[in-house]
């Protein structure tokens, strides 16, 4: 029927415009930024439109007195506020139950839509809506990041994204499952199946690649060897796709034998914004999709090159259900410098670095309790495991250890204080004693801060 949701969506065309595969490099190496420009230009004439129709939007903008002719440009974009999390759960809260930010016209059932939430990591759980072109651009995109980290024809994909009411499982699910030719295995997370079921399933159908939070993909090397199922010999994985950010790369590779460690980046509301490329050296912003800001933490204002701030998105495909235009994601990183050895226009990011909303000021410090996994790089004896539980002015940071009783405390307390720029307290507990605080089991994003009272 019209209404009907590929219909709608219009894959053949999306699949032109956003191109996976080798289409990816045929389209974008040797393009010079002045072309990528004009076809970022005239997508974002086609979301600012969109975005002035909606009432989210007509509310925020006109708040600050900016009328439609004032945003000409992406040049002009930095005159809009940013809005984020707090912003969506208040028109939800005014507009129950799916806010005014949609702009759903003509209400429920008018045309397909697609509704998920976030996992809560930082709250409540946030509405998240979608509508046919969005979601499909959004699939594509996951589809590219995959294959230009070497996904293959014939692998089968472990996936360990959560589902329910959750994005994340299902958008992964529907990219690997609609725009690559892998046999794909939702089996979610240990909570929805056992991590001894998951690793027994990845030696009965020959996993080759998985794709999920790190911390859980690290952890199954562990429950496969209790197995007694080796990883690299019983269980051949020989790519990892996973969130990185400040994560041990190569102790997650060390144990599952050898495989090559990916990072990429999203957030619900935006979908995949970038990812590394075969050489692994930052990840490659999605820039026909996406545009992306470093702006200060405190004040907002748009950040050079190099600097460290919070990533602001506009999502220049979303432009049918819920767009996306100056969306503060709180996550901190910053853009590199240089161009790359594909000949592509598109920037580059260091990574996830930590949360703004999630740094702890102690003693006039600001410390980011993520940038921990990197200052333990290395540190053999370790698991990698963390809890971060902070009171008043001093942090405790627990780590898990393989051998507790013999572990340096001294040496690991100053490597810390070196790194975060100031002295944290050290605490070693054997491997998954930080299960229950980290909750690494049943979160799609274990926790790795624990604010405690007095």
């Amino acid at each position: 029927m019209s209404g009907a949701y590929f219909a709608r969506a219009d894959v053949g065309q999306l699949v032109r415009d956003y191109p996976a595969g080798p289409a990816f490099l045929a389209r974008f190496a040797g393009m010079s930024v002045d072309e990528l420009r004009g076809l970022q230009e005239r997508r974002f004439k086609a979301l600012m439109a969109r975005g002035w129709a909606i009432p989210f939007y007509q509310r925020l903008w006109g708040a600050r007195g900016i009328e439609p002719d004032d945003i000409r440009s992406l040049d002009d974009l930095p005159r809009l506020p940013t809005y984020d999390k707090a912003d969506l759960m208040a028109s939800i809260a005014a507009h129950p139950p799916l806010g005014d930010f949609h702009g759903l016209e003509g209400g429920l059932g008018r045309s397909p839509l697609i509704m998920h939430t976030t996992s809560g990591t930082t709250g409540k759980p946030q509405v998240l809506l979608f509508g046919p072109r969005g979601r499909e651009t959004g699939n594509l995109l996951i589809a590219r990041m995959a294959h230009w980290m070497g996904l293959a024809d014939g692998d089968v994909v472990h996936s360990v994204y959560g589902h329910g009411m959750i994005n994340g499982g299902h958008y992964v699910r529907e990219a690997f499952t609609r725009h690559t030719n892998a046999l794909f295995l939702s089996a979610g997370t240990g909570a929805e199946t056992r991590s001894a079921a998951q690793v027994r399933l990845m030696a009965e159908f020959g996993a080759t690649v998985a794709v999920g939070f790190i911390d859980y993909i690290r952890t199954l090397a562990e429950v496969a060897r209790a197995e007694g199922l080796e990883p690299g010999e019983d269980i051949r994985l020989r790519l990892i796709i996973g969130h990185l950010g400040t994560e041990d790369r190569r102790a997650v590779e060390a144990a599952w034998g050898g495989a090559r460690a990916f990072d990429w980046y999203g957030v619900g509301d935006t979908g995949c914004i970038a990812a590394e490329g075969p050489e692994r050296d930052g990840l490659y912003v999605w820039e026909d999709a996406q545009w992306l800001e470093i702006c200060d933490v405190e004040d907002g204002t748009p950040l050079p090159s190099g600097a460290r701030g919070d990533m602001v998105i506009t999502t220049l495909y979303k432009s049918d259900v819920a767009p996306c235009i100056r969306f503060n994601t709180h996550d901190i990183s910053a853009l590199s410098p240089g161009g790359n050895p594909h000949g592509l226009p598109f920037r580059r990011i260091q990574g996830f670095m930590g949360r703004s909303d999630n740094m702890v000021k102690l003693r006039g410090i600001n410390v980011f309790p993520h940038a921990i996994s990197a200052l333990i790089e290395g540190e053999t004896a370790l698991t990698g495991e963390f809890i971060c539980h902070v009171r008043g002015q001093q942090m405790t940071v627990t780590l898990e250890h393989k051998a507790p009783a013999h572990g340096d405390m001294t040496a690991l307390a100053a490597r810390l204080r070196a790194g975060l720029g100031v002295e944290v307290a050290v605490r070693l507990v054997g491997p998954g004693a930080t299960a229950a605080d980290t909750q690494i089991e049943t979160r799609q994003k274990p926790l790795r801060l624990i604010m405690e009272g007095g």
